[in-house]
């Protein structure tokens, strides 16, 4: 990895089977067949592999997508990231996690291809195979009893000064006006206060968002304060690493994901001794200067 390389974090995999899958529909899994660590377990038995819906024919556009790998089950594994800036900010181009395991001695020197994985939309999630079947997903419930309320528009300085909150906090700035962390209850009777508020105006123009503090929520949290949309939980009492992407640079370079064939390639790769998988995200080229004839 190059100089410029960002240190993601690391993530834990007691079971000693790493899964990068779609954050959303990770949690689905169990809807189209076997739980994702029964697949992820079995694939690593042959050194790793791409899962896929369906398990006998192409990939299934939008639908579940992973790769699963073994891992050292005894220590943290190290994540860095090669970021590019697109003209959207920073955005991951190369994802490594050290494994913690030995190359192969049958593995020669070239790369092993995996498979490949679209960049979801929802962002990716990177963690132990069994934790990430309790993965509470988009839609779910809160964990914890919890929930963030956030609201943003047109009317938002009016709002603030009638039901107050503080900005949330955003890499390079700062985020919409809200309240976190509150009951699931409270969160519901302050979004309704904010929306009576509006429809007596009436005004147009001011969003209401309350989020559960399913997983999904949670990464996502955690993500908005790292340059590369990064974030880290537990789940399960392993470390899960969330990846999300911005979405004017997902609209322009990664629409339409498998649908459109923009998929990128997933290996393990030799480093010293020490195996490494890879997600090569290939950054878009840079217009050349134009010059006057």
């Amino acid at each position: 990895m190059s100089e410029t390389s960002v240190d993601l974090g690391v993530v834990t995999a007691p079971s000693g089977v790493l899964v990068l899958g779609m954050a959303g529909s990770i949690d689905q899994w169990p809807e189209v067949g076997d739980p994702l660590s029964m697949r992820a377990l079995a694939a690593a038995g042959f050194g790793g592999g791409h899962l896929h819906e369906p398990a006998d024919g192409p990939g299934r556009e939008w639908w579940c997508e992973a790769v699963a790998v073994p891992a050292a089950a005894d220590r943290p594994l190290e994540v860095r990231a090669e970021p590019w800036v697109s003209p959207d900010g920073p955005v991951i181009s190369v994802l490594e996690v050290d494994l913690g395991l030995p190359w192969p001695d049958d593995g020669g020197g070239e790369p092993i291809r995996l498979g490949d994985l679209p960049v979801d939309r929802c962002g990716m999630v990177l963690g132990d195979a069994r934790a990430v079947d309790s993965f509470v997903g988009l839609n779910g419930e809160s964990v914890d009893g919890l929930a963030d309320v956030t609201y943003w528009g047109k009317y938002e300085d009016e709002a603030h000064a009638v039901f107050g909150g503080e900005r949330t906090p955003r890499y390079g700035g700062q985020g919409p006006y809200g309240r976190l962390d509150l009951p699931l209850r409270e969160a519901h009777e302050y979004a309704g206060q904010l929306r009576n508020w509006l429809s007596e105006g009436p005004r147009n123009g001011l969003m209401v968002s309350v989020d559960a503090h399913n997983h999904f929520h949670l990464l996502d949290r955690a993500g908005q304060t790292h340059p590369l949309l990064a974030g880290q939980i537990e789940i399960d009492g392993c470390q899960v690493l969330g990846l999300g992407w911005d979405p004017g640079d997902h609209s322009m370079r990664h629409r339409g994901e498998r649908a459109w064939g923009q998929v990128y390639p997933v290996t393990l790769e030799r480093r010293d001794t020490t195996t490494l998988l890879r997600w090569a995200i290939p950054a878009e080229a840079e217009e050349p200067e134009q010059t006057e004839s």
